[in-house]
């Protein structure tokens, strides 16, 4: 478990480009292991200048690929609708859906546009805005070993970050100015497992499902981690 960012360390965040997620999603799912989602607020200081307000960070432990229109468990498989259209539009965006009646879902469209395909966010470790995120969740964290709580599972991710289909779905991941973004600050992950995707009726064999190995913030069943 790893412990809160400092001011400075936030300050070394890049932002990952575009081409990173112009490539198949099982080699952007694995290459996300380790990077960090970003919430900042932004705060209009004017009607031309906004600034960063705080900010809700956490490294990315465990993913699931998803392949498009070949994969039959993809909301992209019967092609595009209004629902998921972001999924062939330009690589790097917010997909946001709602799941269950209660909870929304994160992922993030690969391959180039035209061509469908994304990586659903599983679980993160907390790195910086605890208590916001906690404050999001309407759950009292007393101290790291209530972290997982926050981050671990999509819908609990999602809500941990104010994530909604509203307000996030479209946008772009790839630059801060979006208020929801994802960046690199020079973590280096070392053993990754590989395993079937958990939570789904179809495709249930592929080996889809990525974590760091070892995380405490991984979800699901212990068995399959």
């Amino acid at each position: 478990m790893g412990k809160p960012l400092t001011s400075t360390q936030t300050r070394e965040i890049l932002p990952l480009d575009r081409a990173f997620f112009v490539r198949d999603p099982r080699r952007v799912a694995r290459e996300l292991l380790g990077k960090v989602l970003v919430r900042q607020e932004l705060v209009q200081q004017d009607k031309d200048r906004q600034a960063g307000g705080a900010c809700r960070i956490a490294r990315i432990v465990e993913v699931e690929a998803y392949r498009g229109e070949k994969d039959p468990a993809a909301h992209a498989a019967a092609g595009r609708t209004a629902r998921n259209a972001v999924l062939f539009g330009p690589p790097g965006h917010a997909y946001v859906y709602f799941i269950y009646g209660n909870h929304y879902c994160l992922n993030v469209s690969c391959e180039p546009e035209g061509q469908a395909g994304c990586v659903l966010f599983r679980a993160l470790e907390p790195l910086a805005g605890m208590e916001e995120m906690a404050r999001a969740r309407g759950i009292a964290v007393h101290s790291p070993a209530d972290w997982p709580k926050l981050t671990s599972g999509p819908g609990r991710l999602a809500q941990a970050f104010g994530i909604t289909r509203a307000r996030d779905n479209g946008r772009d991941l790839t630059s801060p100015e979006s208020g929801l973004w994802i960046g690199d600050d020079g973590f280096r992950r070392r053993s990754i497992r590989v395993t079937p995707r958990i939570g789904i009726s179809k495709a249930q064999d592929k080996a889809l499902r990525y974590i760091l190995a070892g995380n405490p913030f991984v979800s699901g069943p212990k068995k399959s981690n």
